[in-house]
């Protein structure tokens, strides 16, 4: 639904066109079954969200080919928006991989523009770095701190599940703190539509190795990366699985996954950036 008023007039601004579909929503709700985007617009201005958002929610789309930001210019939102999102091809994939709910299934959320394009990107990555000889490692997602890397890394597993070239991977999603673990594991559990399969965690070691070993295809496992220790009586951890298709996806991993040595040198992180590494 685009909800669209007069730039001419003054008192029809973006956020009466919001208002607006208030109305809609509660005198003719029957039209909004089947709604997965709203836009609101004058014109000028243009901002979009998903059903159940809120004004905060309603943000702009500012880019077209996800790598120039507002190549219209800053008061060309409507056209990018329309050019950027609604595109068929952008707009049927947006719609297969890019709408969730949350686990009491009354709110629904949709992925920016930042997380469109980077699990776009990651995808096209991960397929290649899977492949027999591929390199097997999928890349570095930087976010700022409130990105969406929650939903941005539900709507990847999703994505990639339903890839015929991924051959039904397994998804391992790793963190380096309990609750991190847990924040992470809600998001999942409230988008079993999206993503076809019921996440498990993995309690202890053993528990992961016998989850792992073994596996022929699917499921998605959530960890902590201290599980991956080696048994006292063990010199380096053991071979689970030779398979091409799992894929691990480690949050916070400019805290754990480039060893001792790494050094990250010319950048300096004033906004508070956080990286998922995908291998």
């Amino acid at each position: 639904v685009i909800e669209l008023k007069n730039p001419a007039d003054e008192n029809a601004d973006i956020w009466k066109a919001f208002d607006q579909l208030q109305t809609y929503k509660e005198e003719i709700a029957d039209l909004f079954v089947f709604n997965e985007i709203l836009a609101i617009s004058d014109y000028t201005l243009a901002r979009m969200g998903s059903l159940s958002a809120d004004r905060e929610r309603f943000t702009a789309w500012r880019t077209i080919d996800g790598v120039n930001l507002d190549p219209l210019g800053e008061l060309q939102q409507l056209e990018t928006l329309v050019r950027g999102l609604f595109r068929k091809d952008f707009f049927l994939n947006y719609l297969r991989h890019f709408v969730l709910f949350e686990e009491d299934g009354n709110t629904k959320k949709i992925a920016g523009y930042h997380q469109f394009h980077a699990v776009r990107a990651v995808v096209q990555s991960v397929v290649e770095a899977s492949r027999p000889g591929g390199s097997r490692k999928g890349g570095v997602v930087w976010h700022t701190q409130g990105s969406g890397k929650s939903i941005e890394m539900t709507c990847l597993a999703g994505h990639l599940m339903s890839l015929p070239a991924m051959n039904n991977p397994t998804i391992v999603v790793v963190t380096d703190r309990n609750d991190l673990d847990g924040q992470l594991f809600d998001t999942f559990s409230g988008a079993s539509e999206l993503l076809r399969e019921t996440p498990a965690r993995a309690d202890t070691r053993p528990d992961l190795r016998a989850r792992l070993s073994n596996r022929p295809s699917g499921g998605i496992i959530f960890t902590t990366i201290q599980k991956f220790a080696p048994f006292a009586d063990e010199d380096a951890y053991p071979l689970l699985s030779d398979r091409e298709n799992i894929v691990v996806i480690c949050d916070e991993a400019h805290r754990s996954q480039y060893g001792f040595m790494a050094r990250l040198q010319g950048v300096e992180d004033s906004a508070g950036a956080h990286g998922t590494v995908l291998n």
